[in-house]
């Protein structure tokens, strides 16, 4: 078998594949149908300062290649997780990342800093495509101040593994990348969703309660390869790459692209076991082209 193992800055992993935020819970809901310590870590759900209802339904839609989404980032707030989600995961034997939002730098910071206490959550992911209440909305994601103001804030009182999810609802996410390494990210994750519509013709409205919403899914992966090649170009940290990987040769591409990592997210609707399906079809193709370890395709194409 080929070494699967990879480093995301400090953060050790057995192996590369990991779930994406919102698709997977807290983990615990997919332990009937895969060895949670099989995957190389677990982000779980956007977790929040304060608890959040998320937006009205219908926040779902199906689209021909993937899923749109306004979920909200419906959450009971950092304080019930502590207090009632991280005893019951804190021993899954893996990486259990907290992926976190907020509508303010100081709340980013506070959320991050209340995780940073719990021993066994080694690492978290900040999610700043989420709307920037004092700027009318707009996503922090989406500007070089937006992403540094959030981060800085963040580094200031979050002292484990930083890795930043970045938007892909921008000209340049180079240069977005680029102003998070400055501030301190130890890791870029991409690509969260891209805003996508869906309308019911008969009805003659949107099919989503906020017109609105983040498309995934298939449809997705070619934008993401290639932000995730440009990203890994331009800076030094390590690149965790998600957007479209539906099975293994999906995932390769990613490695290829400069990804040290992935994540699995719409595909875990579809199939419940794909990760575990995923980390093997890796494995064998390593060694069907005779490749020792999954290092030495990471980044090939140069």
């Amino acid at each position: 078998m080929a070494d699967l193992s990879v480093k995301i800055g400090r953060l050790s992993l057995k192996n590369p594949v990991m779930t994406a935020s919102g698709t997977f819970g807290y983990g615990l809901e997919f332990a009937d149908f895969i060895p949670l310590d099989g995957l190389g870590g677990i982000i779980v759900k956007g977790t929040t300062l304060k608890p959040r209802e998320g937006n009205d339904y219908p926040r779902m839609a199906e689209t021909s290649q993937g899923m749109l989404n306004c979920v909200g980032l419906q959450n009971k707030g950092v304080d019930y997780f502590c207090e009632h989600i991280y005893p019951q995961i804190k021993d899954i034997d893996t990486n259990m990342i907290v992926n976190v939002s907020g509508s303010s730098p100081e709340d980013y910071a506070e959320c991050a800093a209340r995780i940073d206490a719990l021993e066994k959550i080694p690492a978290i992911e900040l999610n700043i495509s989420c709307p920037n209440v004092k700027d009318g909305g707009m996503a922090f994601g989406v500007t070089c101040a937006g992403a540094e103001s959030v981060v800085k804030a963040v580094r200031e009182r979050y002292h484990k593994m930083l890795i930043v999810k970045l938007s892909p609802n921008v000209t340049n996410i180079a240069e977005i990348a680029r102003s998070c390494e400055a501030q301190g990210a130890d890791s870029v994750s991409l690509i969260n969703t891209l805003m996508g519509m869906a309308i019911d013709i008969e009805k003659r409205r949107t099919v989503l309660s906020i017109n609105t919403g983040g498309l995934s899914g298939p449809a997705i992966k070619p934008v993401a390869l290639r932000m995730v090649w440009q990203v890994a170009k331009a800076v030094k940290i390590p690149v965790v790459g998600l957007g479209g990987i539906m099975n293994a040769r999906d995932a390769i591409e990613f490695f290829m692209a400069g990804a040290t990592a992935i994540e699995i997210g719409t595909a875990n609707f579809i199939d419940p076991a794909v990760t575990i399906k995923v980390r093997d079809g890796i494995n064998e193709w390593l060694d069907s082209h005779g490749c020792r370890s999954i290092t030495e395709i990471i980044g090939c194409l140069g």
